[in-house]
């Protein structure tokens, strides 16, 4: 009788032992597999971070490093072109100091992104577009150019100071998405000065419009000594507080038009 007790005993523990053991497998498998599907998550998780585009409030900027800094690289270089136009085709001396201003700048900008690209070993070169998004925008960017290179005078005023606020919007929009996905430090003064650079330059252009554009009821030079008031603005930190603070600059009892109401875009 005892040796039935035993052997009935012995029996029940190897039951139990071979079912936890079963189940320890299985929860054992389940687990690895489960590691094993995150691990294939995040690569690939990361290859589409890589290959995709990084979106900030609409704006979007390729997630590999090379291909953004070669749209800001372009960018720069369309800046540039743009500023020695309006020297050249514009009759204001106000635009004309204006455009001198955007070749400043943009030519410094350009200088530190390229430098930062030569340290990395990113040969830069005139971006693809990756989507028709960039197809159609590098296409209006093209038909803009020419149209500006065909006006003169007080035309081609209203129309480059438009454009440049526009511009200068989108630049700042695919800046600030660019810094979601920074991931060297050394980057990261280089996109904030530029991002100062081009509140700047929007704010300007804005204000200049204000009073020399369509509506205006100064005209050219009108308000006497635009590039002196302009000096002033500067002198007060126009523009210069980042994204959110481009449309909080200095305003005069003649300024009737600063509420932008036709840009829905907002930083």
């Amino acid at each position: 009788m005892k040796r039935m007790i035993q052997g009935l005993l012995l029996a029940g523990s190897l039951v139990v032992g071979g079912a936890a053991l079963a189940q320890g497998t299985t929860q054992g498998a389940t687990q690895g597999s489960a590691q094993g599907q995150m691990m294939k998550d995040t690569q690939a998780g990361k290859g589409m971070a890589k290959g995709g585009m990084i979106e900030h409030m609409g704006f979007m900027v390729p997630a590999d490093e090379k291909a953004m800094l070669e749209r800001l690289h372009h960018v720069n270089q369309e800046e540039i072109r743009l500023g020695k136009l309006a020297q050249q085709n514009s009759q204001s001396p106000d635009v004309k100091s204006y455009g001198d201003m955007l070749v400043r700048d943009h030519t410094t900008a350009d200088q530190k992104l390229m430098s930062y690209a030569q340290q990395k070993g990113h040969k830069l070169a005139e971006p693809k577009p990756l989507n028709d998004v960039e197809r159609k925008a590098m296409a209006a960017e093209k038909a803009n150019m020419e149209k500006l290179q065909a006006l003169k005078g007080a035309p081609f005023d209203s129309c480059f100071l438009a454009s440049m606020v526009g511009d200068h919007d989108e630049v700042l929009g695919k800046l600030m998405a660019g810094q979601q996905n920074v991931t060297d430090a050394a980057l990261t003064p280089v996109l904030q000065q530029h991002s100062q650079a081009v509140t700047q330059h929007r704010q300007q252009a804005y204000t200049l419009l204000g009073r020399i554009g369509p509506g205006s009821s100064t005209g050219v030079g009108g308000s006497g000594g635009m590039g002196h008031e302009m000096g002033h603005d500067m002198d007060h930190g126009m523009g210069t507080g980042g994204a959110g603070d481009k449309d909080k600059g200095t305003q005069s009892p003649s300024d009737k038009n600063k509420m932008d109401p036709g840009n829905p875009k907002k930083f």
